[in-house]
C-alpha cells in the first residue's frame, strides 16, 4: 500500500501527515466516480479491490461537510461520499512535472473552477488539525522525507507488530501461561519475547538485534502496556477491514450470544450479519462489549460502540438477535425491547444459530429451569473429554434397553451428536434419563480405577445434580411444553419453504399453549404424574426444594405439598414465558418481513405464483430504489418465473441473489437483501467466525483469555497491513518510545 496521497499534483504522505486518509470504496459505481474526479489515468485500469488496498486520498479532496470525526482516533466519510477538491492546474502548465500521474486536458473553464475550489479549501489544513494527534501545521502542510531514524523506527514497529499478529492469530498468550510472575519465571522470558529473540537469531533483524542490544539485561523490548496498546490498533485495523465490507452493503443486523467470562469480567459478543459485494450472506464477529451495569447504561455503550466507534449507521440496522440465559437473559430482552422501540426496522428475531426450544428455556429465569440447562452443559463437555466416557453411556443404554434394540439405537445415535442444543433435547433427556445415571455412577465409583480423579468428580457432580427431584420437574415440565414449538422450531431451521410455512402456522402454536395455560390444573396433574414415576424409577424422593423451605418455612402453617408447588412455581411460569417470548420474538414487522419469502422463485412456485408482496412493502419503502414501479416489477418476476420452461427453481435467497438477471428487478433485489439480513434465516456458508469464535472458548480457559487475542484468533484469514497498523499506532501514540 503506498504512503502516498493518489491525487494528481498533491504531495500528502500518511506516515508524516495527521491529515486523514480514506481507502478508495469496494463498490463498483463509487469506485468509479472517484477515480473518474481524480483525472488520474494511471488508476482507471485498477480494480476495485485493488484501489481499495493499494491506494488512498487524503482529506484535502473532500468537502467539510462529508467527513465525519467517529472518534479520537478515527475519522470516516459519510455515506456515498465523493472526492471534488483537486488542482489540476499546475499539469496544464507543466506535463512532465509529475509523469507518474497522467491526467485528463481540461478546459479553461474547468481548470478556473479547479483553481477556485484549490483556493477554497486552504481552510483544510484546520480540519486536518483537529484530526491529527499532536502534529503540528508545519509537518502537515509541508511534509519531509522520513529521516533515517524515523524509517529504522518504522521498521523495528513493523517487526514488532509482524510478531504481534502470528502470537494472536495462533491464539499464543503474550505472556506466560499464568497471571502471577513467580520470582522464578523472572529467569524465563515471556512468549512475545521469546518469539522476538528467535526471529533476531534466525531472520537476521538487525534493527531489531541494535534495540535489543541496547536495552537492559532481562528487559522486555517494550512494556506490558505498549504490547496492549498495540494488540488494541491490531484488533482495530483489521476490525476496520471488516466494517468497510459492512458500511458497503448498508444494511446489517445485530446478534449476540451468551455472556462468556474474560480475565475476571463479563462480556458479551458482538457479531454483525450482512451481505457482501458479492451477495454473500455472512456474519462475522467483531469484538467484545462489557457486559456491567443496567439496561440503560448496557443499550447506551452498545450503541455507542456501533455508532460512534465502529461507525455504522443503525437506521441501517434490519435485524437483532441475543442469545442469553439465566439472569443475564431479562436484562438481554430489555435491551432488545428498548433498540426496537428506537429502531423499529431493527426487528427482534430468535437466531439461526440455536434450536428455538433450547433458547426458550434457557431464557427462563427459574431455579429449576436453570439447574437443567447448567447440567445440559455440564453433561456436553464431559462425554466430549474421551470416547471411553461416550461408550460407557451406550453400555448403560443397552442394559436399560435390552427388549427395544431400535430404541436403543436410536439413543446412542442422537448421544453421538450434539442432543443437549438440538430440538428435541429435552425429549432425549427424558428416555435417557436412568441411563445417565447409571453411567455416571459407575464412572464416580471407578472400581477398576479407569478414570482420573478430575473425571470423577464431574461425574459425581452431574449424578447430584440429576437425583434431585426439581431437576426432574423441570426436565418434565420443559419436555411437554415445549412440545408445543418442537416442529415450529425446526421448521424454523429449515428450507426456505418451510421458514414460511412455519411462521403461517405461529398462530395455532400459540392457540395450542394458551389453551394449555387456560387449563393448566389438569395439564399439570398429567405433567407432575409423569416426573413422580421417572423419578420413582430413579429412586428419587418428590419433595419440594429445600432453598425453598428454608427461605418459607416461617411464613406457612401447613405443610406444602410438591404437586402444589411446582404447579405455582414452575409450571405456569413456564407456559407464561413460553407465551410472551413467542410473542416477543416474532412480532407483526417479523411476521411480515417473512412473509416476503414469497420472493424466492421455489416459494413462489409452491403458492402457484399467488402472491401479493406489493401489500406489505410500508415497512421497508424507504428501502427500496423505486417504490413506486413495484407492482410493476413485480408482476414481472413472477411472470417470469411462471413461464420458465424446465429451469429449477432457486430455492433460498442466497441462491436468488447469485442470478445473473437478478439486477433488473432493483426492488427485489433490495428486498431480498433486506430480507436475508434477518438473524431467524439459516446461513449456508458464511457462520465461519462463529465456528472459530466456539473454537477458542472450547480450547482457551477463562483465565488466559483475551479480546484482543480472541478477535485475532477468530479472524485468522483475514488480510492485515502492517504498514497501516504502523500508522494507525504512531498517530494514536506518538509519544511513546520504544
Amino acid at each position: 500500500m503506498s504512503n502516498f496521497c493518489a491525487a494528481p499534483n498533491c504531495t500528502m504522505k500518511s506516515n508524516r501527515s495527521a491529515s486523514p486518509f480514506f481507502r478508495f470504496p469496494r463498490d463498483i459505481e463509487r469506485c468509479k466516480q472517484w477515480v473518474e474526479n481524480c483525472h488520474c489515468k494511471d488508476l482507471e485500469d485498477k480494480t476495485p479491490d485493488q484501489l481499495n488496498r493499494y491506494y488512498r486520498l487524503c482529506a484535502k479532496h473532500f468537502e467539510p461537510s462529508v467527513i465525519c470525526k467517529a472518534s479520537p482516533y478515527r475519522t470516516r466519510l459519510k455515506d456515498n461520499a465523493t472526492p471534488t477538491i483537486f488542482d489540476l492546474s499546475s499539469q496544464l502548465n507543466n506535463p512532465q512535472s509529475r509523469p507518474r500521474k497522467r491526467i485528463k486536458d481540461l478546459s479553461d473553464d474547468e481548470a478556473r473552477q479547479m483553481k477556485e475550489r484549490k483556493k477554497d479549501s486552504v481552510d483544510q489544513s484546520k480540519i486536518s488539525k483537529d484530526y491529527g494527534e499532536g502534529q503540528d501545521d508545519s509537518e502537515t502542510n509541508h511534509p519531509s522525507q522520513l529521516t533515517s531514524e524515523e524509517k529504522k523506527h518504522r521498521e523495528y514497529l513493523k517487526s514488532l507488530f509482524e510478531v504481534l499478529v502470528v502470537l494472536g492469530k495462533q491464539n499464543i498468550p503474550l505472556n506466560r501461561h499464568t497471571e502471577v510472575v513467580q520470582e522464578s519465571d523472572c529467569l524465563t522470558p515471556s512468549n512475545f519475547q521469546a518469539l522476538l529473540e528467535y526471529r533476531m537469531n534466525a531472520g537476521g533483524d538487525e534493527e531489531l538485534r541494535k534495540r535489543f542490544e541496547m536495552s537492559a539485561l532481562n528487559a522486555e523490548c517494550c512494556t506490558s502496556t505498549q504490547q496492549r496498546q498495540m494488540m488494541e490498533v491490531c484488533e482495530s485495523c483489521i476490525r476496520e477491514e471488516l466494517l468497510q465490507e459492512v458500511r458497503e452493503g448498508h444494511f446489517f443486523s445485530l446478534v449476540t450470544d451468551d455472556v462468556v467470562e474474560i480475565s475476571g469480567e463479563c462480556h458479551i459478543p458482538i457479531f454483525l450479519r450482512f451481505f457482501d459485494q458479492a451477495n454473500c450472506l455472512r456474519e462475522e464477529f467483531v469484538g467484545f462489549l462489557p457486559f456491567e451495569g443496567d439496561e440503560e447504561t448496557l443499550m447506551e455503550r452498545l450503541l455507542n460502540e456501533v455508532t460512534k466507534k465502529w461507525g455504522l449507521n443503525m437506521d441501517y440496522c434490519r435485524g437483532q438477535a441475543h442469545f442469553s440465559s439465566g439472569v443475564h437473559s431479562s436484562k438481554m430482552k430489555a435491551i432488545a425491547t428498548k433498540l426496537t422501540e428506537k429502531y423499529p426496522t431493527a426487528v427482534y428475531t430468535p437466531s439461526s444459530t440455536c434450536a428455538l426450544n433450547v433458547s426458550l428455556a434457557s431464557g427462563v429465569a427459574l431455579t429449576g429451569v436453570q439447574i437443567v440447562m447448567s447440567t445440559f452443559k455440564k453433561i456436553e463437555s464431559f462425554f466430549n473429554e474421551s470416547p471411553s466416557l461416550q461408550l460407557e453411556l451406550e453400555n448403560a443404554i443397552s442394559i436399560f434397553y435390552q427388549g427395544n434394540e431400535e430404541k436403543a439405537n436410536d439413543l446412542k445415535e442422537a448421544c453421538r451428536t450434539n442432543w443437549t442444543m438440538r430440538h428435541d433435547s429435552f425429549e432425549v433427556a427424558v428416555d435417557v434419563m436412568e441411563s445417565l445415571l447409571l453411567c455416571v455412577d459407575c464412572v464416580h465409583d471407578n472400581e477398576d480405577l479407569r478414570w482420573s480423579d478430575q473425571v470423577t468428580h464431574n461425574a459425581l457432580e452431574i449424578s447430584e445434580a440429576l437425583a434431585d427431584f426439581e431437576f426432574v420437574a423441570a426436565l418434565v415440565v420443559l419436555k411437554n411444553t415445549l412440545s408445543f414449538t418442537r416442529a415450529f422450531g425446526k421448521n424454523l431451521q429449515g428450507p426456505t419453504i418451510d421458514v414460511y410455512f412455519a411462521a403461517n402456522s405461529l398462530t395455532a402454536v400459540l392457540h395450542s399453549l394458551n389453551e394449555v395455560l387456560d387449563n393448566i390444573e389438569v395439564y399439570h396433574e398429567f405433567w407432575f404424574e409423569e416426573a413422580v414415576n421417572l423419578a420413582a424409577a430413579l429412586e428419587i424422593p418428590v419433595k419440594v426444594p429445600r432453598l425453598y423451605l428454608r427461605k418459607h418455612r416461617p411464613e406457612t402453617e401447613t405443610e406444602l405439598q410438591p404437586e402444589s408447588y411446582f404447579k405455582e412455581h414452575l409450571t405456569a411460569p413456564v407456559v407464561s414465558h413460553v407465551i410472551k417470548e413467542l410473542n416477543d420474538l416474532f412480532s407483526e414487522n417479523h411476521l411480515n418481513a417473512l412473509r416476503y419469502l414469497t420472493l424466492v422463485p421455489a416459494v413462489m412456485g409452491q403458492l402457484k405464483f399467488n402472491t401479493s408482496e406489493e401489500n406489505n412493502v410500508e415497512m421497508y419503502r424507504n428501502d427500496l430504489p423505486n417504490a413506486d414501479t413495484l407492482p410493476a416489477e413485480l408482476h414481472c418476476w413472477r411472470v417470469k418465473w411462471k413461464h420458465r420452461g424446465k429451469v429449477t427453481l432457486p430455492s433460498t435467497v442466497h441462491e436468488t441473489l447469485q442470478l445473473a438477471e437478478v439486477k433488473f428487478f432493483p426492488n427485489v433485489l433490495a428486498f431480498l437483501r433486506v430480507l436475508g439480513n434477518l438473524p431467524v434465516l439459516g446461513l449456508e456458508d458464511g457462520d465461519a467466525s462463529r465456528k472459530r469464535f466456539q473454537m477458542y472458548l472450547e480450547n482457551t480457559p477463562d483465565k488466559h483469555r483475551s479480546k484482543s487475542l480472541a478477535f485475532l484468533n477468530i479472524h485468522y484469514n483475514a488480510r492485515h497491513d502492517l504498514d497501516f497498523m504502523v500508522d494507525s499506532y504512531i498517530k494514536m501514540y506518538p509519544h511513546n518510545e520504544s
